[in-house]
């Protein structure tokens, strides 16, 4: 690692998300992981994935070996300025529209529309066994 390290913006490090040119954030560190990206075992569609955000989570959740750590130093560009890494968003669940006493009929077509080719499907059966004698 350089003993002086680089501090990029996040919009610097999000600009690059091609296959040519990807730089990663993990950890509070960029790396520049463009030679890697043909011998990338998972492909590099997963490295592309992890681009523009913070991947330390999506690295961690593989489990990645002792080695692929140690390779990830020359890979290494600089740090993150932490200042201009957005703040995670919280999840918000969509709004549940209140029940509606008018969609009961919406229910009843649901029903007949089962039920009558059924009754059809039956008196034609029965209309047949009788209609043989």
């Amino acid at each position: 690692m350089a003993s002086d390290p680089k501090i990029h913006t996040f919009e610097e490090v999000a600009k690059h998300s091609k296959t040519k040119d990807c730089w990663l954030i993990l950890s509070g560190k960029v790396y520049d992981v463009s030679p890697f990206m043909e011998d990338h075992p998972g492909g590099d569609e997963v490295l592309l994935s992890a681009t523009g955000k913070d991947a330390t989570t999506d690295f961690e959740d593989v489990g990645h070996s002792d080695s692929a750590r140690e390779m990830m130093d020359q890979y290494y560009i600089g740090d993150i300025d932490p200042a201009t890494v957005p703040l995670k968003r919280s999840y918000i669940p969509p709004q549940q529209s209140q029940y509606n006493p008018d969609k009961t009929s919406e229910f009843v077509i649901k029903i007949l529309q089962f039920l009558v080719p059924l009754l059809i499907l039956g008196l034609a059966f029965v209309v047949r066994n009788y209609t043989k004698e």
